[in-house]
């Protein structure tokens, strides 16, 4: 099975060749190309988010303003880990605002902008297959294998740190910015473009932070990133970490704190992994090159 293995490679390597001989394409060609690309992974954008306008006012009840409301489930689980822990600060009983919107058009602005992040988010994994296809034809047989799964893993990052923004760190954030008060006095009440945006930055800077694996992949893959790199500096990195997650979670209380730190140890450490296995694929391959020679 091996042998066979080889041979196919061998043809998938000399058809390569064979394709970047008989199919050269001038710059202009290039360009062209990209752009379809391009349209094509916009469009899909546009779709789900034509389909995402359409079910607004479900979208806005449902899923936007969820964790507004006290009975979100991320609150109702932090409740029954205070119920365990008998740490009742965790428990969020009431979220004390109001929304409003103060322009006439920001009803209707916030479901246009509201439309095009849900179509985004949906329609990544068919907009990065696109570029991908743009980019992978330029890579040798070698490195198309390194790279096999790339749009697999990458979507699957992204979706994971958009559900834990979504679950975790906004519902986090919300509570301790909405339960905020410098007086009594004065009582909260945001602009629906301030609470829109704040679930959006943290739902998606989520679904980018957890694309570090596919970083260190990358950067390993080019020589820039060592596993010996990253486990000198894993203090530093936790300490950094930490500083992210008191950033993300403005909440004062170490669990909350500690939930969001989590994840993000993991990622780095997932991290380390994966450029431990490119380099000692890179070794081995080194090892078989020195022994044919």
């Amino acid at each position: 099975m091996p042998l066979d293995q080889d041979f196919y490679e061998e043809q998938d390597e000399e058809q390569d060749i064979d394709n970047e001989e008989g199919k050269e394409m001038t710059f202009l060609e290039h360009l062209e190309e990209l752009r379809w690309h391009i349209i094509r992974a916009v469009g899909s954008i546009f779709v789900f988010a034509i389909i995402a306008f359409i079910f607004i006012q479900d979208i806005f009840d449902k899923v936007i303003l969820a964790p507004k409301r006290p009975d979100f489930w991320t609150y109702r689980m932090m409740c029954k880990l205070a119920d365990a822990t008998g740490y009742d600060d965790l428990c969020v009983k009431e979220l004390n605002f109001q929304l409003q919107a103060l322009g006439m058009a920001d009803p209707f602005t916030m479901a246009l902008t509201s439309s095009l992040i849900i179509g985004l988010s949906f329609a990544f994994p068919y907009a990065f297959w696109e570029l991908w296809r743009f980019i992978k034809p330029g890579l040798r047989s070698v490195e198309k294998r390194a790279a096999r799964g790339a749009v697999f893993y990458v979507s699957l990052l992204f979706l994971m740190g958009l559900l834990f923004g979504y679950f975790i760190v906004s519902p986090l954030a919300i509570n301790f910015l909405a339960n905020y008060q410098i007086s009594p006095e004065i009582k909260n009440q945001f602009d629906i473009t301030s609470y829109v945006g704040t679930l959006a930055t943290l739902s998606l800077g989520c679904a980018l932070v957890f694309q570090m694996p596919m970083v260190a992949f990358v950067l390993s893959k080019v020589g820039l990133l060592t596993p010996a790199f990253m486990k000198t500096y894993r203090k530093h990195a936790w300490i950094v970490i930490l500083v992210v997650a008191g950033i993300i979670t403005p909440s004062p209380d170490i669990y909350s704190q500690v939930l969001v730190a989590l994840p993000l140890a993991a990622l780095y450490e997932v991290s380390i992994l994966v450029s431990r296995s490119i380099e000692r694929a890179r070794l081995k391959e080194e090892r078989a090159l020195t022994t044919r020679d």
